[in-house]
């Protein structure tokens, strides 16, 4: 189980345009690829943090200076020949378009293990990026400073330039957000797919809840929310991150289905007969470019290449991507992510213990707005984020993973935030 998907900047496909021969093919092609089937038993997470240079104020760090300090870890995005080599507990490094970085750990067969490796790849991170004076921020969103990008890519350019023409949110995302995301199998069979896809969004609004902790996002419009970086992702471009699971009784048909209705970000590459740069014709989906609606405009029919790398553009809360990407956590404070990644672990650790979560989450499965906006202030909101991670608890696979579950939901009930604050107005 990869962890993330590769977001190469290639613009060769490696296929000759037209090896996708017609809507059915490639809605087959995505079910593949995005629900890789087989016995559950692999777990990975994604850490990110906000990131600081030098003295204060503390501006981003250049693309230059994460370069110099990660060597040859460093990702392509900020060194094109790095070598990208993997730190020496498996977790491979990102940088993100505001200067955010992001450990992506190797997956493991347990809790226990991936936190342990992930905890010691921190701490050789911390150290690389201490050469050169950056430090890493336990912040899920940036409350000081303006949106600023600091990587170049023609595909943040194109990202910025399609999420300004519908609102702020979509560059406050890409540069002043960090997120906790655990990823899991995607199951044995198709009926275990669905099964899980249904816990991992029943249980959505409550841990949201859970986990928020980022009232304050500078270049917001004004709003209290309890998870303002939920907020970006909600409401940056509904299309492609808010797709109707509450309609699809076969997950694995209907994201295929989804995934090629949903515009298209970007083409890779010169576009159309003014050969603009990583275009795309406003509104069109990948579907019309497959019907050869975009001939004129695009010149050439999609490739597989296209296709997978059209993948990496949907940002819905639960991406498929060969396994399940669980995307709607804040990043955690300082040694507390643990306790996200245990949870989603004991939640979907037996079909028993995820088909009782999925139950007693169903009653607020829907309540994706109220979780961020309001988080455990919600009474109703707070008693099931507190119910669901005792449960969490009651099957935790270790002593250790079990205490710091029955700790988080006490905290609940409390109804304080992973800070330690208490929610709400």
């Amino acid at each position: 189980m990869a962890v993330t998907l590769e977001h190469p900047e290639s613009t060769s496909p490696a296929r000759a345009p037209g090896d996708l021969t017609s809507r059915a093919v490639a809605e087959a092609y995505v079910g593949g690829v995005c629900f890789k089937l087989g016995p559950p038993g692999l777990l990975g997470a994604e850490l990110e943090w906000l990131t600081e240079h030098g003295e204060c104020p503390a501006p981003r760090p250049p693309s230059s200076a994460f370069a110099a300090a990660l060597g040859p870890h460093a990702p392509p995005s900020v060194a094109p020949d790095s070598p990208a080599l993997p730190l020496p507990g498996g977790s491979r490094i990102t940088v993100e378009p505001g200067g955010q970085i992001e450990l992506s750990s190797a997956p493991f067969r347990t809790a226990a293990e991936l936190c342990a490796r992930l905890d010691s790849d921190i701490r050789t991170l911390r150290a690389l990026l201490a050469t050169q004076r950056i430090r890493i921020v336990p912040e899920a969103a940036d409350a000081h400073r303006l949106p600023e990008r600091v990587l170049a890519s023609p595909r943040y350019h194109a990202m910025e330039r399609v999420f300004d023409g519908i609102g702020p949110f979509g560059r406050l995302m890409m540069c002043n957000t960090a997120a906790t995301q655990v990823s899991v199998d995607a199951g044995a069979d198709r009926a275990e797919v669905t099964a899980r896809w249904r816990t991992v969004h029943a249980v959505g609004p409550a841990l949201i809840a859970a986990f928020a902790r980022s009232p304050g996002l500078r270049g917001a419009p004004a709003g209290m929310w309890a998870s303002q970086r939920m907020r970006t992702w909600l409401r940056l471009d509904g299309t492609r991150t808010r797709p109707p699971v509450a309609d699809w009784s076969d997950p694995v048909a209907a994201y295929s289905r989804w995934a090629l209705d949903v515009p298209l970000l970007c083409v890779r590459g010169p576009c159309g007969a003014n050969g603009a740069d990583w275009c795309a014709p406003p509104g069109a989906t990948f579907a019309d470019w497959l019907s050869g609606a975009l001939d004129d405009e695009i010149g050439r029919r999609p490739s597989r290449d296209d296709l997978d790398y059209h993948l990496t553009t949907l940002f819905p809360p639960v991406r498929a991507s060969g396994h399940l990407e669980i995307r709607y956590l804040d990043a955690q404070p300082e040694g507390a992510w643990t306790a996200p990644i245990h949870a989603v672990d004991a939640l979907l650790g037996a079909p028993a213990v995820a088909a009782e979560a999925a139950e007693l989450a169903e009653p607020l499965a829907d309540a994706w707005l109220d979780a961020a906006r309001h988080g455990l202030a919600d009474p109703q909101i707070r008693a099931l984020a507190a119910d669901v991670l005792a449960l969490a608890a009651a099957h935790a696979p270790t002593r250790a993973a079990r205490a710091e579950l029955d700790a988080a939901a006490h905290r609940c009930r409390r109804g304080h935030t992973p800070d330690g604050v208490a929610a709400g107005p």
